[in-house]
């Protein structure tokens, strides 16, 4: 059936919106070439949408024609602000950004393992508290937090975890306590990585794909057809507990060690370049694993950073290869701190390995995005978050406000 005026309205402005948060700002006529819509209804849409407060003019086309230069429209990026937290173990990164992803604020901080979980907690809200301070923002709509650890499905919330500090679970309550008029959501930190690869980085051109997380720990993000998937319990791609060969022992339900964890996480990775006498001078920030890994692929043909090299992709061959047999995603992403560093280099090296032990072609690719893969993830789900609310629609077909 044919829809309504107004239904058809709302399908046309949301159309105009979703064109304009993925490609940024765009002329009435781009707008006309990209909907299809006639000159006419682009023109309405673009009143009603500027009248709602949701776009405004941002500039000039710089087309060389006659006459005037044709307006610029764009998101109006001050409708809400949003905070990203990246949280780690040993730390937690916040940036702030308007509506459209400019960043306008980032802060990160330590947090000492030897403090207990109140201080932790207060030590991290006031590191929120302060970035948005600076951003000069009175409060964020949105709040989008990556973590380790599984997220129960059907709560949304970060389950309790041996393996990771008390706070981690603390801290959403808290920042939800102190920013009480913002909406605040967690996913794990490998899922808002896949996330930020697949739009903005190594995965662009894929909607399956697996992202292999090399950091402090191990994990994967399942991105099938555009969709990351959690499994049942949220559990999906705690590859740290594969059983593989070369490990002392067997993994078990209360711990990862003896699994694949055993052999590529950061500890691992640097017990490994003592053995083949590999040394590196970390950058400011820089995990000792990654700026070890980091060294040996500028230069590969050293020996000691051959033999290095060469063992690690022989381990991580491991895992992508159990990954890939299961789901024949075609490509796998090397992320992390550690995947990043270790760029095409060992990206190639693991690629030829995976061939050797899978009959299914499988393309290794390098993470774009190194560490800043969590939180750029965490902002993109804040904004798509904030963005699907502000841009909602009642049934009578007007802009919620």
């Amino acid at each position: 059936m044919p829809a309504s005026p107004s239904t058809a309205r709302v399908i046309n402005d949301r159309l105009a919106l979703n064109l304009l948060q993925q490609e940024g700002p765009l002329t009435a006529g781009r707008l006309k070439e990209l909907t299809g819509l006639s000159r006419p209804s682009v023109a309405d849409l673009v009143e009603r949408l500027s009248a709602a407060g949701l776009i405004q003019v941002v500039g000039e086309s710089g087309e060389q024609r006659r006459g005037p230069n044709a307006k610029v429209y764009g998101i109006v990026a001050d409708r809400a602000h949003l905070a990203a937290l990246d949280v780690r173990t040993e730390g937690v990164s916040v940036t702030v950004s308007d509506l459209v992803g400019r960043v306008l604020a980032e802060a990160s901080a330590p947090i000492d393992t030897g403090v207990g979980t109140g201080p932790a907690v207060e030590q991290a809200v006031a590191l929120v508290e302060r970035a948005v301070k600076e951003a000069g923002v009175d409060r964020p709509h949105t709040v989008g937090i990556g973590a380790p650890g599984l997220i129960d499905p059907a709560t949304g919330e970060l389950r309790s975890s041996s393996g990771l500090p008390e706070w981690h679970r603390r801290l959403v309550a808290a920042i939800q306590e102190r920013l009480p008029e913002a909406r605040v959501s967690v996913e794990n930190e490998t899922n808002l990585a896949a996330l930020a690869e697949q739009r903005d980085g190594a995965a662009r051109d894929r909607d399956t794909f697996v992202l292999l997380w090399l950091g402090m720990g191990v994990g994967a993000a399942v991105m099938l057809d555009g969709t990351i998937r959690r499994g049942a319990s949220g559990g999906t791609g705690e590859i740290g507990f594969l059983p593989v060969p070369g490990t002392a022992g067997l993994p078990s339900a209360t711990g990862c060690d003896g699994g694949f964890h055993s052999l590529a996480c950061a500890a691992a990775i640097t017990e490994l370049a003592v053995t083949y006498g590999v040394t590196a001078t970390p950058e400011p920030g820089e995990p000792e694993a990654a700026a070890l890994v980091r060294t040996a692929t500028a230069e590969p043909s050293l020996p000691p950073h051959t033999a290095f090299l060469n063992t690690l992709a022989d381990r991580l061959a491991l895992g992508a290869a159990a990954v890939t047999s299961v789901l024949d995603p075609g490509c796998v992403v090397l992320a992390g701190e550690i995947g990043g560093a270790g760029g095409p280099c060992l990206a190639t090296l693991v690629q030829s390995r995976l061939a050797a032990l899978s009959p299914l072609p499988t393309e290794v690719r390098a993470s774009e995005l190194g560490g800043e893969a969590v939180l750029r993830g965490a902002l993109l789900t804040a904004r798509e978050r904030a963005q699907e609310e502000l841009f909602g629609y009642h049934s009578s077909g007007r802009p919620d406000a």
